[in-house]
């Protein structure tokens, strides 16, 4: 339910706004659908017209009268306003539903981008089902804005008052009863039917993503469910949501068709009293018999246009909170973000230098940094040691502006971190995580990702250079072999190898490395060491390693420091390369 407070206009304004970044494009959609029912309101008004007129003169020929009809020009004009209903009704579907998917694709754009620019603990608060439903679901709401919400009613309102217009050409007391009756009942069709269906189509968007949720909890943890004997009470709550899900789709279905019921209801008035005004003029001889019988079939006509209005404004609640969700999470966003001017970056390898820096990750009780200072010169190897939860990865994570430190700071290159433009940090700062990313495309899709430039031959060269180019020539289609989901058609040891031949691809000034040679035999490892050692010269790294000692030592290392427990030791000592 919206809270009190909230604003539907301030909630969709951003929204509003970007589309009117395709503001042509929308009117001219808005013209089209404004064609088909203006031929729509003319076909019918005038063939009954046209009815009339043809079989009064015929009465009259009948009865001796000398009577003439030109049945030329209102002929070519029901057949004009037949083939143009036709076609603008194809054209107008085909060209707003081409807007509708390139309005999708803003959506999207401008969602990814509020995504990227979220650090990973904001990330990892949710689940990726949760923001892949953002991505889909909400967006995919989103876009009723224009084709169901917008364009429709203002469409019907413009017709409404066009067609009073037209009607008061010949009867302003037709015209403005008509007028009036018609637009109360556009109203209620929009703003009446969206407050009796705001409560429940608002509920429906939480409600489906706890749906979505609670599925994917049941099936990944089905087996520790049923372990714990906690299977029954699992699907009792998703029993509790679907429950509530068919209740308020059985309420918003029961408005949608009184909103339908209402709509018939209006137009039906609004013919009756139009045929009964236009024959009370008629009787006064101030309109035609033909004119008299074409105003209730020129209202019977506008029915078209508020035909689909019901539905759409039934469910203007579910187009709000998807809006409030995705408004949230720009929100988020614009608070961790800060503006800088932009800074001289020096060239070549990077310093790297954090002074007092302390992190907390969300909701943790303990901070995963607290106070820590260390210094890099451009060039040098730091290795950087601690057990599993000591704080190394949060170091990457600051590195690459993934995490916000919550005080101290960070700088590299001599700048602060917060000032780097983000395109010119992905381009100096290259890091390998213990997490492997592959995509189920083909390995010469997921090297490029390195760099989308790279040559055949240079995939090739970094294949060999982490010992995989045997085995990439033996598979069936070599380089377009397909490497699986997640790169589950790779071990772990050739999915992390085929990750570094990524990193490989790049240019970087600095290289952080979360243990380069986990997963690998010695020998395999010992041989990359090698000819990573000659890849690295030039540039400053950081290897993110448990201990030093335990199989194959990075090459090269020119500083030790252990991190414990988010605490940079005392006892930190120098190592010559």
């Amino acid at each position: 339910m919206p809270s009190p407070d909230a604003s539907l206009w301030r909630t969709l304004r951003p929204w509003l706004s970007l589309l009117g970044q395709r503001r042509r494009r929308l009117i001219l959609g808005g013209l089209l659908m404004a064609v088909t029912l203006v031929s729509a309101i003319g076909l019918l008004a005038l063939s009954g017209w046209f009815i009339t007129a043809t079989a009064l003169t015929g009465l009259l020929l009948t009865a001796g009268v000398a009577a003439a009809l030109d049945v030329y020009v209102p002929g070519g004009g029901i057949r004009l306003f037949a083939v143009t209903r036709t076609v603008s009704r194809y054209v107008e579907r085909l060209y707003n539903h081409d807007t509708v998917l390139r309005l999708l694709a803003d959506l999207r754009s401008r969602l990814f981008a509020v995504l990227s620019g979220l650090d990973s603990h904001a990330l990892s608060r949710r689940r990726a089902s949760d923001w892949l439903n953002r991505l889909t679901a909400d967006i995919d709401t989103l876009d009723s804005l224009y084709l169901r919400l917008l364009a429709p009613a203002l469409v019907a309102l413009l017709a409404i008052l066009g067609l009073a217009a037209f009607l008061a050409l010949w009867s302003p007391r037709v015209g403005m009863a008509i007028g009036s009756l018609l637009l109360v009942g556009w109203v209620w069709l929009t703003a009446g039917q969206a407050r009796l269906g705001m409560a429940a189509s608002h509920r429906q968007v939480r409600d489906l993503e706890r749906l979505r949720g609670r599925l994917i909890e049941q099936l990944q943890g089905l087996a520790e469910l049923e372990a714990y004997g906690s299977l029954g009470d699992h699907c009792a709550r998703l029993a509790a949501i679907e429950s509530r899900l068919y209740r308020d789709q059985r309420r918003l279905g029961q408005w949608v068709s009184l909103g339908n019921a209402l709509a018939s209801i209006v137009v039906g008035l609004a013919m009756l009293l139009a045929l009964w005004l236009a024959s009370q003029a008629w009787r006064t001889e101030l309109l035609s018999g033909p004119l008299m019988v074409m105003m209730p079939l020129a209202v019977l006509a506008i029915g078209e246009a508020l035909v689909a209005l019901p539905a759409a404004f039934t469910w203007l609640g579910a187009t709000w909170a998807a809006a409030e969700r995705l408004n949230a999470l720009e929100a988020q966003q614009r608070g961790a973000a800060k503006a800088h001017p932009s800074p001289r970056l020096p060239g070549g390898p990077l310093s790297v230098t954090l002074e007092a820096v302390t992190l907390t990750h969300a909701g943790a009780l303990i901070p995963a940094l607290a106070g820590v200072s260390l210094q890099l010169g451009p060039g040098e190897r730091l290795a950087l040691c601690g057990a599993s939860g000591a704080g190394k990865s949060s170091v990457a994570g600051l590195l690459t502006r993934q995490l916000t430190p919550e005080s101290g700071d960070v700088r590299l290159g001599g700048v602060a971190l917060e000032a780097w433009p983000t395109a010119a940090l992905a381009d100096r700062v290259a890091l390998l995580t213990q997490q492997t990313d592959l995509f189920d495309a083909s390995l010469a899709a997921n090297l490029r990702l390195g760099d989308p430039q790279a040559s055949e031959a240079r995939l090739w060269h970094v294949l060999a250079m982490v010992e995989l180019a045997d085995w990439a020539d033996a598979l069936p289609q070599g380089l377009a072999s397909r490497v699986g989901e997640g790169g589950r058609r790779l071990s772990g040891g050739q999915a992390r190898r085929v990750a570094l031949a990524r990193l490989l691809l790049r240019e970087p000034d600095l290289v952080v490395l979360d243990e380069p040679f986990a997963g690998l035999d010695a020998a395999t490892a010992a041989c990359l060491a090698a000819r990573l050692d000659a890849w690295l010269v030039g540039r400053t790294v950081i290897y993110l390693v448990h201990q030093l000692g335990d199989s194959v030592d990075p090459p090269g290392i020119d500083q030790r420091r252990i991190l414990r427990e988010g605490r940079l030791c005392k006892t930190a000592q120098g190592v010559s390369g």
